[in-house]
């Protein structure tokens, strides 16, 4: 059972906006992970949905205004654009065979999940934003998509790029890496949430980027909100793609490394001598 189901207790979710949003405010949703199929949370507020993760430190507890929260666990909402959680659903619905394009489905058909209720609060989202990815075509009242490879590594090839701008902007390390070094950091971004057949492999193809170079960074990112495990908080370390550092910079790193004690030993020490 899912933390909200029979909850009726607010919840503070943390947006990337550093803006906070109470578990009421929205709706909690149970949708497929685009890329590997499991469920997967998410929060619909205003139009914008929104995946979320979640972590716990040691301390197990954290101060809310002049409350304590007793589960230390935190929740942060980050925004993601609906046509990658939407996209898989589409390709499948149009029962494409061979070289041929496929059927014209209608919007609340393709929506109609099994399981999976929470679809049914993305059906006006998806009018909107599957057009950009879909041809369609309107009879009466009533519309049917179907999904177009063509536009669909159009719209990838755009958010590469637009990723691939945006990189250097956060970190002086991406702003310093060659921009095929870049290129491939954005697609792997990406890669997170597509399928390995046959999105990731075309967009690949498209901008003559190895697979293996594509492949995700190793990077620790905050668990979705459905994984079993409680892990404690890890910083989110940066892939950087530079394989060419001076010998200052490497010593540098090195002697910090060293004289440093692991973050997750300091809160386990503080912890145990409280």
């Amino acid at each position: 059972m899912a933390w909200w189901e029979g909850v009726e207790e607010t919840r503070v979710f943390l947006s990337s906006d550093g803006g906070g949003e109470g578990g009421k405010a929205g709706c909690l949703l149970s949708l497929c992970h685009p890329k590997t199929g499991n469920p997967t949370s998410y929060l619909l507020t205003d139009g914008n949905l929104q995946e979320i993760h979640w972590f716990k430190t040691a301390y197990g507890s954290w101060f809310l205004g002049d409350y304590v929260c007793e589960d230390g666990r935190l929740y942060a909402a980050t925004p993601i654009d609906p046509v990658f959680i939407l996209l898989p659903i589409f390709d499948e619905a149009r029962m494409k065979k061979g070289e041929d394009q496929g059927k014209f489905r209608q919007l609340d058909e393709i929506i109609f999940i099994q399981g999976y209720p929470g679809y049914q609060h993305l059906l006006s989202i998806a009018d909107k934003s599957m057009q950009v990815v879909c041809d369609f075509k309107e009879v009466g009242s009533t519309k049917f998509f179907r999904l177009n490879d063509s536009k669909v590594l159009a719209w990838l090839h755009f958010k590469v790029h637009q990723l691939k701008q945006t990189l250097p902007t956060l970190d002086r390390n991406y702003a310093a890496q060659a921009e095929k070094d870049t290129l491939a950091d954005a697609v792997s971004i990406l890669g997170e949430y597509l399928k390995d057949e046959p999105w990731l492999k075309l967009l690949c193809s498209k901008l003559k980027i190895d697979l293996q170079e594509a492949k995700p960074p190793d990077s620790k990112i905050l668990p979705s909100s459905t994984e079993s495990s409680v892990p404690s908080f890890d910083d989110v370390q940066e892939k950087n793609g530079i394989e060419k550092r001076t010998t200052r910079q490497q010593s540098k790193k090195a002697k910090i490394e060293t004289g440093s004690l692991n973050i997750k030993d300091m809160f386990s020490k503080a912890s145990r001598k409280r």
